[in-house]
C-alpha cells in the first residue's frame, strides 16, 4: 500500500518480504523514489523478511541516497528487527518509531 503524508511517501508492506515477493517490493520502493524528497517504508505488518527482502531495502536507500533522497524505515516489526539487527542493518537505516516520528526528523 502506497500513501502520501504530509511530504512524505509512505510504502507499507504486509506479511513475508522474501525470494517470492522481493521483486515486486524493490520495483515499487524504487519507483516511489522518483516522485518524493522522502520515502519511508512502514514494516509494521511485515511477518518475515529474507535476504531477498534485505537486498531491496539496502537497494532503495543506496538509490536514494544518491538521487539525495531520504528513505527510512518505520514501525520496523518485532522479526524484521531482528534480521536487520543480525545483519547489523539497524546502524545503516534511519529507524523510526512511526511516522510521525520520521516526519519529526527532519
Amino acid at each position: 500500500m502506497i500513501s502520501q503524508q504530509d511530504k512524505a511517501t509512505v510504502v507499507a508492506f504486509q506479511g513475508d518480504v522474501d525470494l517470492e515477493s522481493s521483486p515486486e517490493a524493490r520495483k515499487i520502493l524504487l519507483a516511489q523514489l522518483d516522485g518524493c524528497d522522502l520515502l519511508l517504508v512502514d514494516m509494521s505488518e511485515v511477518n518475515y523478511i529474507d535476504s531477498s527482502g534485505i537486498a531491496s531495502l539496502v537497494e532503495s536507500f543506496q538509490t536514494g541516497r544518491a538521487k539525495g533522497k531520504r528513505f527510512a524505515l518505520v514501525s520496523v516489526s518485532e522479526p524484521a528487527l531482528r534480521v536487520l539487527q543480525l545483519a547489523r542493518l539497524d546502524k545503516v537505516f534511519d529507524i523510526h518509531e512511526n511516522v510521525e516520528a520520521a516526519l519529526a526528523a527532519g
